[in-house]
C-alpha cells in the first residue's frame, strides 16, 4: 500500500526542525534553553539529565550548533547527571568536531563527579563558568601529513 505525502509539508517540517530553537524544551525532569549571539550559542540545561532525556539534550545542542561556530553547554544548573548524560556529551563532542564547531561544557558538581569517573583524561572541553568558556580559544588540532 502506498502512502502519499505532501512534499511541501515535509520540507516545512524539516526546516522547522533545523531552525535555531526559539522556545525552551521542557520535559518531566529538565528544561533546555538556548540563546544565540554573534559569537555563538549558550545552551542551558537545568534539572536532571538521565536516560529519559539525554537524547533530547543531544538533539537540542545539534540544532543550535547547526547555526553557530561555537557552543557553550551550561550544565551548572543540573542537579542529577547519569551516565546517559555523559554519553550525550560524548556524542555532542563527536558531532561538533565533525561540523567544525567549537564547544565547551560548564559542569555542575553532579556533572563534574561523573566526568571525573567517565572522562579521567579530560578529553571533553570543560570550563568552570560561562565567562571562562567565552574566553577559551579553540584547541590546536594536530594536522595529519600524508
Amino acid at each position: 500500500m502506498s502512502h502519499a505525502t505532501n512534499p511541501g509539508s515535509a520540507r516545512a517540517s524539516a526546516a522547522k526542525d533545523a531552525a535555531f530553537p526559539s522556545q525552551p524544551l521542557e520535559n518531566h525532569t529538565a528544561r533546555f534553553t538556548a540563546d544565540q549571539s554573534l559569537t555563538g550559542a549558550v545552551i542551558t540545561a537545568e534539572g536532571e539529565l538521565d536516560a529519559s532525556n539525554a537524547g533530547e539534550l543531544t538533539e537540542f545542542v545539534q540544532r543550535c550548533a547547526a547555526h553557530c561556530k561555537s557552543v557553550i553547554v551550561d550544565l551548572s544548573g543540573v542537579e542529577f547527571f547519569g551516565t546517559a548524560g555523559f554519553s550525550a556529551l560524548h556524542t555532542i563532542n563527536v558531532r561538533c568536531a565533525g561540523a567544525h564547531v567549537r564547544w565547551v561544557v560548564v559542569p555542575s558538581h553532579a556533572v563534574s563527579r561523573v566526568l571525573s569517573i567517565c572522562d579521567p583524561d579530560n578529553a571533553l572541553p570543560v570550563a568552570e563558568t560561562v565567562a571562562d568558556a567565552n574566553d577559551l580559544q579553540p584547541r590546536q588540532l594536530f594536522q595529519l601529513i600524508p
